[in-house]
């Protein structure tokens, strides 16, 4: 990924980080049907984030610096994580520069990095090979089987990955020009490999990591989503209306049928709605209670069915300044902020936990 772009800047926070930092170096909404049930069922096994961890600490958010080199940035230093807690820890291990499939860096580029949206795990590239580390113990594990290596042929700029929220299943999804290649789904715990169709894009996952949302567009010139199993197995599809298709950020219940998704329109105002993939309906919008000014950046359904929002603030340069996450009444749009934090300035990227 390239310099950051003025869709992904931020304007001023109302609260910074309080705790002094320290570095470390490591080698319808009212009616939707959202599987709120599904809290008290016990959770995936997480060889990556496990039980223990529950009060770890966690990511705020990763980042790489800029550096000028001849006139021209470019990502430098290391992969580097900011802390609940207001630690930030080095991974210098972590690849910074991406590969091309010849084996040369391209060093006016920044390699592939994703934080799961608990915070607790991270996944990058180390050498050639893709892994997932536990934040709070540094334990590392590769992906299994295939989907560690990249296939012959592909830079590693080609390639994206999503996390499930506890960073136990990574799907894998190749940019292949030809679209020939499946999506792999990594379970970390138990070492399975499952393939989604070519074609596909990963939307994101469920709450519990059970289920996977994705989008292709159809020979009609509409799209469609599609949710399947992590063994691959699709169980539910439908081709979307445009209010569905054209919005953004989107989120996948634990029902594995309810989407919840949220609509700007001209005035800049946010309002949130539901859809039904089953019975293809959308529900009455709800107004979004975020100030003017913040950008909706990720969006997640929770275990108990609330939802869960990242938005972004940016300056009139379009440059990133800070993020605040909070939760949201599915029913009713009213948020009540969990966290708000700075983002440092002079950064090439940065992730959120979930991006």
């Amino acid at each position: 990924m390239g310099p950051i772009s003025p869709s992904r800047a931020l304007a001023a926070l109302t609260l910074a980080v309080a705790t002094a930092t320290t570095t470390t170096t490591i080698a319808t909404p009212a009616q939707a049907n959202t599987g709120a049930a599904s809290a008290t069922r016990s959770a995936p096994a997480s060889a990556a984030s496990t039980d223990a961890d529950a009060d770890a600490d966690a990511v705020r958010y990763a980042w790489l610096k800029s550096c000028t080199k001849k006139d021209a940035a470019a990502p430098c230093g290391a992969w580097t994580l900011s802390l609940r807690s207001g630690r930030t820890v080095r991974l210098p291990d972590a690849r910074v520069h991406p590969a091309y499939a010849g084996g040369k860096s391209d060093t006016s580029a920044g390699a592939l990095f994703t934080v799961s949206g608990d915070g607790r795990v991270v996944n990058y590239f180390k050498g050639d090979r893709l892994v997932v580390r536990n934040v709070s113990s540094g334990k590392i594990r590769s992906l299994p089987g295939r989907a560690a290596s990249l296939p012959g042929g592909l830079d590693m700029s080609e390639v994206d990955v999503a996390l499930s929220p506890d960073g136990s299943i990574v799907a894998v999804d190749y940019l292949d020009t030809a679209a020939r290649l499946p999506t792999l789904i990594a379970d970390v715990a138990n070492g399975r490999v499952a393939e989604l169709p070519p074609g596909d894009t990963v939307l994101g996952f469920s709450p519990d990591g059970r289920h996977l949302l994705t989008s292709r567009f159809t020979d009609d010139n509409t799209t469609e989503f599609r949710v399947f199993d992590t063994g691959g197995r699709r169980t539910a599809s439908q081709v979307v209306p445009q209010v569905v298709s054209n919005n953004s950020p989107v989120a996948l219940a634990d029902d594995a049928t309810t989407v919840a998704l949220i609509v700007t329109g001209a005035s800049g105002a946010s309002r949130l709605r539901t859809y039904d993939l089953a019975s293809d309906t959308v529900s009455d919008a709800v107004a979004l209670g975020i100030p003017e000014g913040e950008t909706p950046q990720r969006l997640f359904w929770d275990p108990a069915g609330a939802l869960t929002l990242w938005t972004s603030r940016g300056d009139s340069e379009g440059d990133i300044t800070s993020a605040v996450q909070r939760t949201v009444g599915a029913a009713t749009g009213t948020t009540r902020r969990l966290d708000s934090f700075k983002i440092k300035s002079g950064l090439w990227t940065w992730w959120l936990p979930g991006e």
